[in-house]
């Protein structure tokens, strides 16, 4: 009997006599299900606490429309594109960028990175999860922002399919920008000031007509993430959109958001170790 207990109360590993071996650890998640869990985890979140600013984003484009129509003639001219364009993708900024630098501004403030660092995740998951499920919730307002316009200005609604790939690009490079400057920041607070410059500038830059801008002006909207996806947009609205430069922007805003989406996560793995 006691030979019986001894040998139940060993088991196989046991580097010592009334030892017990301690558990290994779960190998880390892969990049594509732990992607998958935080884009899921942080949709819900932004669901329930993110809506009410949602509906302000699509307000602020949709009146910037209708105060741009008192200026700028309707039908399907440069001006009256560049304005549907540039107010469809302000509100990515608006989520994308602006509300994504103060969220992990706030997270590297308070220690939720912490709570992150702890998580069997590659980094490039939680970059990518959050930022996949901000640009994905401004899908509604850039939908009724683009309609809006197009029945505004007069243009035609058989280019806006174009969104398909406008959102998820643009979307890819502000929120990786907007993730980047909220891991950089020393505060809190620069980092909200940062998402708000961000998107004053995506609302100068992106909804006034190029044609009328100064030049050193035009070269700063060309350095801005969004100005391809507004291109392409506005290309595609035209009477007889081009659709070789259509694909160009859009190659060229998909180049500039995995650039923006690494940077982002460079800076993840940067804040995440202090």
């Amino acid at each position: 009997m006691a030979r019986t207990r001894r040998e139940t109360a060993r088991t196989p590993g046991t580097p010592g006599a009334g030892g017990t071996a301690a558990a290994p650890l779960a190998p880390g998640a892969g990049l594509w299900p732990a992607l998958g869990a935080v884009y899921r985890a942080q949709l819900s979140r932004a669901r329930v606490a993110r809506i009410p600013l949602l509906f302000v984003a699509t307000f602020q484009s949709v009146g910037i429309m209708v105060l741009m129509r008192g200026v700028v003639d309707g039908g399907s001219g440069e001006e009256a594109r560049a304005v549907v364009a540039g107010s469809s993708v302000l509100v990515v900024a608006f989520v994308a960028l602006n509300l994504l630098a103060q969220y992990f501004g706030q997270l590297r403030a308070t220690g939720g990175l912490d709570h992150y660092a702890t998580l069997p995740v590659p980094p490039a998951a939680v970059v990518l999860g959050t930022a996949g499920a901000y640009a994905s919730f401004t899908v509604p307002g850039t939908a009724v922002t683009a309609v809006t316009g197009c029945l505004l200005y007069g243009l035609p609604l058989g280019g806006l399919w174009v969104l398909a790939a406008v959102v998820p690009l643009a979307g890819a490079a502000l929120a990786g920008l907007g993730a980047a400057m909220g891991l950089l920041a020393p505060r809190q607070e620069l980092a909200t000031l940062c998402g708000q410059l961000g998107m004053s500038a995506a609302l100068l830059l992106g909804v006034l007509p190029a044609g009328g801008l100064p030049e050193p002006v035009r070269l700063l909207r060309d350095l801005l993430p969004s100005t391809y996806g507004v291109e392409a947009l506005a290309a595609a609205l035209g009477p007889r959109p081009h659709w070789g430069e259509v694909a160009l922007d859009l190659g060229v805003c998909a180049a500039v958001g995995a650039a923006a989406l690494a940077a982002a996560t460079w800076a993840y793995r940067r804040a995440a170790v202090r």
